[in-house]
């Protein structure tokens, strides 16, 4: 690194000699820098070798000193351009006031970073950056005037709080290589020609507008809000408005103008024949293993490609990454394509890494025969740590690895005897990758025809390629590979998509990992990988997630490059907002009281009419029984209420919902033990007396159901980190993680339910049928409650 120390009469800078630094400290003020942003620049070597280079070349050309101008100009393209090549073609342009202003500099920049190939075409070049095109001062004013008259009516309202880039911007607009310094001077000028001088009122804040805001966040038509009132309805999810709006990625075919893209003499070639192929569509892909369940992280990954491909018109490839035959099982294949499908996404095509086996084989032979690879005869345990040996093998003749890479393929090697490593340092500072390892497992798809098995590192990017897939999007851990994957396409000259990185999405009070629930459920902390109270997919969808409510939980988290860490309740919210609109109500009773009503109004029971949505009637009604004796929750009731409980109770009468009648409390009724067994009441129309205080949730001829209650799995937000729980992820679970209410009551309108059907029971939360249900025995997994917990933070 490039250190500096600045003493009254001295500089010295590491690896730059103290004149030499004294030198480009001069040369560099001379180009109009302050002295400060000069000896900034001379701590990026980079910078600054770049910016001595083009200011020497500048005097050469002029044969005087370079103008703060120029000055500015030459530093702005030392700074912002990549392609070194470039450097003397476009300081000539500068140098000779060919290039004038910034304009022109970036429309220049923005020229050779989308035209990488020799030779630049100077008379597309020109016309492209405007060389040659004067624009005169009586130009600005007529641009600049016709702006002004535009907006003179809310000029003359607003004046001096005008937003007069407004102006600049549509001045630029017409005159793209105006400077715009001199189109500043010219809106100032006119403005104050049409206003006069500033008063008062003018140094007044501008009241702040209400900004675009997003007024419903689930998968159906969105609408924004404009500040004039108008709506404009959108037919994109949130996601799909996200990708297409908050990611500016690279278009298809352009991937050379992604920072860090490496080319080639045939890019620019296989990238054409990519265009041909796809037409220009976006291609993404979801690459799982099937060697686990799906999790809350990997939601966001099918949103991501899913979502991304769909608000660009594009397609989206389920590929399943299956090159690991140990760890493999055909339950989470299906699993897997079970869980993209209940989020709502429909792969173009669901294709397997196994399917490019061949492909990829051949592949690896081509790459040992242009001296790329080689087989190596490192154990396992030698290539770990972060400084393993260099491998004695690397420069071994290609011949000797072609015949040693087929008698591999033959199975003349036992399991880690024998790897195919390929020739290149990884960003964190890996040597060597390996290519293919030897594996005697069977494959579920390709049989025994393979005893060798490529890597993540060798087959994604190849499997990418095949597939011409545009955005490789992944999550921030893979940036290491980033290098692997442009080098091992361009080493085998294929076409080369770009990797994008993105954050993962973590929840505190969770863990996700498989080798940490495997644990979890060996140890009997949880039943399966679908525990309710699990943050895999499968868990969540059986505690009653609906898909939409996953779905905008990932929206409004969006996309960073950092890795999110989230609290569960902001998931849970969006949870009940999807529920609120799309489960029928229905009444339960978890801890019951028999209340007997003596007076009852009828000598049947009564057919009461509930509405499935009360804010919305429209959306219909069922029918539950009402009869002399119903039950209440037993904490509806008490002999001896605290102050502010507006329940039953003594001289205390309470509603029932929905039948329009209100109980009155006349003897309490208890057990040898002392404890309230039933409560004997009268009832009497709402609309006869005073209205009740409260309104009370009730069943009569019940169902009998086991209601399952679900609370955190864990007590502390990262069971994970040794410093929070140093006992290990295990010894933090919540004992109070399951509650089961055994001989719960639930109307009968519920009695045809199937598992995964979602009600909300009327003041306890929204519950969802387990698969567990059978004849006769309905079971409910408590969703979410109806009201974030208080307690939680």
């Amino acid at each position: 690194m490039l250190t500096c120390r600045f003493g009254p009469k001295f500089l010295l800078v590491s690896g730059v000699s103290t004149m030499a630094a004294l030198d480009s400290l001069s040369l560099f003020t001379g180009l109009g820098l302050s002295e400060q942003k000069a000896r900034e620049t001379l701590k990026n070597q980079t910078l600054s070798a770049q910016l001595r280079e083009a200011a020497t070349q500048a005097q050469q050309t002029l044969g005087s000193t370079i103008d703060k101008a120029t000055g500015t100009l030459l530093y702005g393209l030392a700074s912002r351009l990549r392609d070194t090549r470039r450097l003397s073609f476009l300081v000539s342009y500068i140098a000779s006031k060919k290039i004038h202003t910034e304009p022109q500099l970036s429309a220049a920049l923005e020229y050779v970073r989308s035209h990488p190939l020799d030779p630049i075409d100077t008379a597309d070049f020109e016309q492209e950056c405007g060389v040659g095109v004067t624009v005169t001062p009586e130009q600005i004013e007529e641009a600049v005037e016709a702006a002004i008259n535009k907006h003179r009516p809310q000029l003359l309202v607003e004046r001096y709080r005008f937003n007069m880039g407004l102006l600049m911007g549509e001045a630029r607009a017409v005159l793209k290589w105006a400077d715009g310094k001199m189109i500043k001077n010219e809106v100032d000028m006119q403005v104050l020609h049409l206003l006069g001088p500033k008063m008062e009122a003018d140094l007044e804040k501008k009241p702040k507008v209400a900004k675009v805001r997003l007024e419903e966040t689930d998968r159906r038509t969105a609408k924004y809000v404009i500040e004039n009132g108008e709506t404009a309805d959108q037919t994109l999810s949130l996601m799909e408005q996200l990708r297409g709006e908050a990611l500016k990625f690279h278009k298809p075919g352009e991937n050379y103008k992604t920072p860090g893209y490496v080319m080639t003499p045939h890019t620019m070639n296989l990238l054409k024949q990519h265009l041909e192929i796809t037409g220009g569509q976006v291609r993404t892909r979801f690459p799982p293993e099937p060697n686990g369940i799906l999790h809350i992280g990997h939601a966001k990954a099918i949103n991501f490609n899913f979502g991304y491909a769909k608000a660009n018109n594009g397609i989206c490839f389920l590929r399943f990454d299956d090159t690991n035959p140990e760890k493999e099982e055909a339950k989470f294949f299906t699993a897997i394509c079970d869980m993209v499908a209940w989020l709502g996404y429909t792969p173009y095509r669901v294709t397997y890494a196994s399917d490019y086996f061949d492909q990829l084989y051949a592949w690896a032979v081509e790459l040992i025969r242009r001296g790329l690879a080689y087989v190596c005869h490192q154990r396992g345990e030698e290539l770990k740590g972060h400084n393993p040996l260099p491998s004695p093998w690397r420069d071994r003749p290609m011949e000797e690895s072609l015949l040693l890479f087929e008698a591999m393929r033959k199975g003349k090697f036992s399991e880690g005897e024998a790897t195919l490593r390929m020739k290149l340092v990884m960003e964190d500072g890996k040597m060597d990758p390996v290519a293919y390892r030897v594996k005697y497992t069977p494959h579920h798809r390709t049989g025994d025809k393979w005893c060798i098995y490529p890597t993540y590192d060798y087959t994604h990017c190849l499997c990418d390629s095949i597939e011409h897939i545009t955005h490789s999007l992944c999550t921030k851990e893979f940036q290491a590979r980033r290098s692997s994957y442009f080098w091992l396409c361009n080493a085998l000259d294929v076409y080369c998509p770009v990797q994008w990185e993105y954050g993962r999405l973590n929840l505190h009070y969770a863990v996700v990992s498989k080798r940490k629930i495997l644990q979890l459920v060996a140890t009997g902390a949880v039943r399966d990988w679908d525990d309710p109270r699990l943050f895999t997919l499968t868990a969540l969808r059986r505690r009653g997630f609906p898909p939409e409510g996953i779905n905008n939980f990932c929206a409004r988290v969006g996309v960073t490059v950092a890795q999110t860490t989230m609290e569960p309740h902001l998931l849970e919210a969006c949870v009940r907002d999807v529920l609120n609109d799309t489960a029928p109500r229905a009444m339960a009773v978890l801890e019951s009281l028999r209340v007997i009503i003596t007076n009852f109004p009828a000598a049947k029971s009564l057919d009461i009419q509930v509405p499935n949505f009360p804010a919305d009637e429209t959306k219909g009604f069922h029918q539950v029984p009402f009869a002399p004796i119903v039950f209440i929750e037993r904490t509806d009731f008490k002999e001896e209420p605290e102050p502010g409980f507006k329940r039953l109770a003594w001289g205390q009468p309470v509603g029932l919902r929905h039948t329009g009648y209100v109980i009155e409390l006349q003897r309490v009724v208890k057990g040898p033990s002392g404890c309230v067994e039933s409560l004997e009441v009268t009832c009497r129309r709402a609309d006869a007396g005073e209205k009740p205080k409260a309104f009370i949730h009730w069943v009569s001829q019940p169902l009998t159901c086991e209601v399952r209650l679900y609370e955190r799995l864990f007590q502390h937000k990262n069971p994970e980190d040794p410093t929070e729980v140093p006992g290990g992820f295990l010894s933090d679970l919540n004992p109070a993680s399951l509650r089961v209410v055994e001989a719960a009551l639930v109307d009968c309108s519920v009695a045809l339910a199937k598992p995964f059907n979602k009600f909300q029971f009327e003041r306890l939360g929204y519950f969802s049928v387990d698969p567990d249900s059978h004849q006769g025995k309905l079971v409910f997994n408590r969703t979410v409650t109806l009201k974030e917990d208080p307690g939680k933070v």
